[in-house]
C-alpha cells in the first residue's frame, strides 16, 4: 500500500533506460531526502507496467536507440508522465530521456515523435560527444557550475518555451554553446555521472520543488564536494 505522506520518486522504465549509472540519481535523491527526515517511497516502473501519474519526482535515464524509441512510444500510449507534467510534478530527464521528452528525436537514422513535454527537438551531430561536460547554470536556478560526463550522438535545439540549463564551458551539450534545457519543474540534461551525485545542489533543488520546502536542512557534502573538485580540476586542466 502506498504511503501517502512519503515523497514518491519514480524511476521510469529501468528495463529500457538505464545507462552510465543513472540509477544513482534515484539513490541520491532518496538518500538526501532521508537525511532531512523525509519519508521516501522509491518506485521502479518497468515498461510493461502502468506509470503512476500521482508521484512527486520522475527520473528518466539514458539508453540506446531502440530502447529509447520503445520508451517514447510506450510513454505516449500510457499518458501517465504527461498527466504528471501537467500538474507540475518534478521531472529529471537525462540523455535519451532528455531527447524523448522533446518534440522529436532521431534514432536508427529515423525521426521519431517525442512526448512534447519540453520545447526542444533533437537531431544527430556530425561527431559523437564523449567526455567531461561543464557549464555555468542559468542564474534563475541559483546553482553552482554543472559538471557531468556526456556520451551521445545527438544535438538538441531549444524552442522559445525552453531555457538552456547551462552555458557550456567544456564539452558539447546541446550544440557546443548550451547544455540541457528546463521549463517549469522539468529539467533535461546530457550529463551523466550520475548528474545528481556530481551536482548535489541540483538534487536539493528537485527536492525543494517536490516538497515545497524552501530551505532544506544542511547535510554533509564532503564526499560530493571531493568528487566535484576532482572533476572540475580535470576540466580546468583539459
Amino acid at each position: 500500500m502506498r504511503n501517502e505522506s512519503a515523497l514518491r520518486i519514480v524511476w521510469v522504465y529501468p528495463d529500457l533506460l538505464s545507462t552510465y549509472g543513472d540509477r544513482g540519481n534515484l539513490l541520491i535523491l532518496a538518500h538526501r531526502a532521508s537525511l532531512r527526515g523525509l519519508a521516501v517511497e522509491s518506485v521502479e516502473v518497468r515498461s510493461d507496467q502502468n506509470l503512476p501519474a500521482e508521484a512527486d519526482i520522475y527520473l528518466l535515464a539514458g539508453g540506446e536507440d531502440a530502447p529509447q524509441v520503445l520508451a517514447a512510444q510506450r510513454l505516449a500510449a500510457d499518458g501517465g508522465l504527461r498527466l504528471a507534467a501537467e500538474r507540475g510534478a518534478v521531472i529529471l530527464a537525462v540523455c535519451a530521456g532528455y531527447q524523448l521528452v522533446g518534440g522529436s528525436f532521431v534514432a536508427n537514422a529515423r525521426m521519431y515523435a517525442g512526448l512534447s513535454l519540453l520545447d526542444i527537438r533533437s537531431d544527430r551531430g556530425l561527431t559523437r560527444a564523449v567526455g567531461e561536460l561543464a557549464g555555468e547554470v542559468d542564474v534563475n536556478l541559483g546553482l553552482p557550475m554543472l559538471t557531468g560526463f556526456e556520451n551521445h550522438g545527438g544535438r538538441s535545439i531549444l524552442g522559445p518555451e525552453a531555457r538552456p540549463l547551462a552555458r557550456v564551458v567544456v564539452g558539447v551539450g546541446n550544440d557546443g554553446r548550451t547544455e540541457g534545457a528546463w521549463a517549469g519543474h522539468l529539467i533535461g540534461t546530457y550529463a551523466h555521472g550520475p548528474v545528481l551525485s556530481r551536482n548535489p545542489a541540483l538534487a536539493d533543488l528537485l527536492l525543494r520543488w517536490a516538497t515545497g520546502i524552501e530551505f532544506l536542512a544542511p547535510v554533509d557534502d564532503t564526499w560530493h564536494e571531493r568528487l566535484r573538485a576532482e572533476r572540475l580540476a580535470a576540466v580546468k586542466a583539459a
